[in-house]
């Protein structure tokens, strides 16, 4: 199958830390040049291979940063705070410090699976009105979005920082000077960046400190190529080093809370307050088994991991390995399972501490089988509803109205393996493309609050996912890692919305079952189906079995999903990396 064209990043300096970035080559291996038929984006990529450790990442940059603290003998942990920090600074339209996060974790020394959730959390002013209108209707989308009002307490510093505590073994100020010498010495913007700002140009000329930075001097949106500091986000950071309050309870929450709260036309209720108790929430993973694997991700509030599985469960009861990826049938099975498990994450998933999650029930396999034996044996399902999924035993099922949030493509993920095992897989976000809009001290600021539910009840009966002070909206994102014989064999997650779910749900069915490496399996080209609607992705060969799945029943719409899907697979010794070429992604390994 082919792919759109890939764009590369040109090579760039980062910082006496930092040498010049690597790109892997058509061989699959890292050089310091950059091979001019990569830079056209005229050679398909090939996985990286590693015997030590390995960083993937969204952005060469981030991933130098994660390989530099590798290099200075840190650890898995130690590279996630560069890279994320890196991240936050050369791509802030996904993430960053205004942002939240999950991250999945092994410990290799205490041989555990873990998870931490970094997700937002609602401001406790929050009232169940906050999205509707004067007449009592839901506002439009970017209503909503721009500007204070869905700005929830960003997350991901406090992840990095207690994840860091708890772990790390570079200090603090180690793994957060990568970001604070490329912020101050500068990076060019890339492709990417620069076609994003130019896309969101009217939105990003609302609030004066966002226009200043994205703009140049005449009014124009920046360029590819052209140089960009940010010593405000060096200053953040190093205040940040010297103490994490310095974000949650002293000047940086004061610009935090000033910028929202006095957003003009639509002014958020945020406070200090809501930053001061912000706290980061050690889980259980939620695991699913698939042939001899068990696939493990993040639980509630995320609905990533159990809706994974619930695709996985589904489509274990039908012969994928036999029919491939170039069969219809397999899309026929993937979609009407994907289509399966979405009506119930519709309905039953939001944040478990505020609503109860029927987590066992939906991955329950007797309920799984029960689901798949609702695919037809021939041609597209006509009517998907959710289940009746058990409960606990001590808790009635309550009755619940299906979701009505909107989750538009942003977010970013990366994956890390040190040499003393440890990994890491992590998925971030500001929600939507640069988030607010809202700046402050060089970072952007989240709307996460616009994955609530706008609508708390439907019919007299409440939504599960509808905003409450203090709780978590629910995400899609699906950071995973893969266990075989109880040791980590493989870690992945994606950006995109919604479809997060179906870009890691795809990628590891054409691994597991059609055998592709990690690369293949990253540049499968796209089809999703959540709710009917089959969308294909556009200039991909995914394009010829629209004739096919029209036959089939479905409504097909052909166009643009660009993930980023970045992954490790961990085996028999050896490590193999794959980064999305619909990206500017980067493998580093050693």
């Amino acid at each position: 199958m082919k792919l759109s064209p890939t764009r590369f990043l040109p090579a760039l300096a980062l910082s006496a830390l930092l040498s010049a970035p690597v790109y892997a080559t058509s061989e699959g291996q890292v050089t310091d040049a950059v091979a001019p038929e990569l830079a056209t984006g005229s050679v398909m990529r090939k996985s990286v291979k590693g015997k030590e450790w390995m960083v993937a990442s969204a952005n060469p940059l981030a991933s130098k940063a994660g390989e530099a603290m590798l290099r200075a003998g840190g650890n898995a942990i130690d590279a996630m705070v560069a890279v994320q920090t890196v991240l936050g600074l050369v791509e802030p339209q996904s993430s960053g410090l205004g942002g939240g996060a999950f991250l999945v974790y092994w410990d290799n020394e205490a041989q555990a699976l873990t998870t931490f959730d970094g997700r937002e959390t609602a401001p406790k002013a929050a009232t169940p009105t906050l999205f509707l209108d004067a007449d009592g209707q839901p506002l439009k989308f970017y209503d909503a979005v721009v500007g204070g009002l869905s700005v929830g307490t960003p997350g991901t510093v406090r992840l990095m920082h207690d994840t860091h505590a708890k772990y790390g073994k570079l200090s603090w100020r180690t793994v957060l000077t990568p970001a604070i010498e490329l912020a101050q010495n500068g990076f060019e913007v890339s492709p990417r960046l620069a076609a994003l700002i130019e896309g969101d140009a009217e939105r990003l000329r609302r609030y004066p400190a966002t226009y200043q930075y994205f703009f140049d001097d005449n009014g124009n949106p920046l360029t590819i190529g052209q140089r960009l500091t940010n010593p405000d986000y060096a200053n953040t950071l190093k205040l940040v080093a010297e103490d994490i309050d310095n974000f949650y309870e002293g000047e940086i929450a004061d610009d935090i809370v000033a910028t929202v709260q006095n957003a003009a036309g639509n002014p958020g209720v945020l406070s200090k307050d809501d930053l001061a108790e912000y706290k980061v929430i050690e889980r259980k993973p939620v695991c699913a088994p698939y042939h001899q694997y068990r696939v493990c991700g993040m639980g509630p509030p995320t609905s990533g991991g159990i809706t994974v599985g619930q695709i996985l469960g589904i489509l274990s009861h039908f012969p994928l390995q036999n029919l491939g990826k170039d069969n219809p049938e397999s899309w026929r099975l993937i979609g009407d399972a994907s289509r399966l498990a979405f009506a119930d994450r519709g309905r039953y998933i939001a944040d478990s501490d505020f609503v109860p999650v029927p987590t066992e029930g939906l991955l329950a396999p007797a309920y799984l089988e029960a689901r798949a034996g609702l695919i037809p044996a021939e041609g597209a399902m006509t009517e998907v509803s959710p289940g009746e999924p058990q409960f606990s035993h001590a808790i009635a099922a309550p009755k619940l109205a299906d979701d009505q949030s909107i989750e538009l493509p942003s977010t970013s993920h990366f994956a890390i393996v040190d040499k003393e095992g440890n990994v890491v897989s992590i998925t971030t976000t500001i929600e939507n493309g640069f988030g607010s809009r809202l700046m402050t001290r060089g970072f952007l600021l989240n709307n996460e609050l616009t994955d609530f539910s706008f609508a708390t009840h439907q019919n007299g009966y409440p939504i599960a996912n509808r905003i409450e002070p203090g709780k978590r909206p629910r995400s899609s994102m699906s950071p995973t890692i893969v266990m075989r014989d109880g040791k980590p064999y493989m870690a992945v997650g994606s950006p995109g919305g919604s479809r997060i779910i179906g870009y890691v749900a795809t990628a590891l069915i054409a691994h597991l079952d059609w055998g592709l490496d990690i690369q293949a399996a990253i540049d499968l080209p796209h089809l999703i189906n959540r709710f009917g609607t089959y969308d294909l992705e556009a200039g991909t060969d995914a394009e010829s079995f629209k004739p096919a799945l029209e036959a089939m029943g479905y409504k097909v719409d052909i166009r643009d999903l660009t993930s980023g899907i970045h992954g490790i697979v961990i085996d028999s010794g050896t490590l193999e990396g794959g980064a999305d070429p619909r990206r500017e992604g980067l493998v580093i390994a050693n």
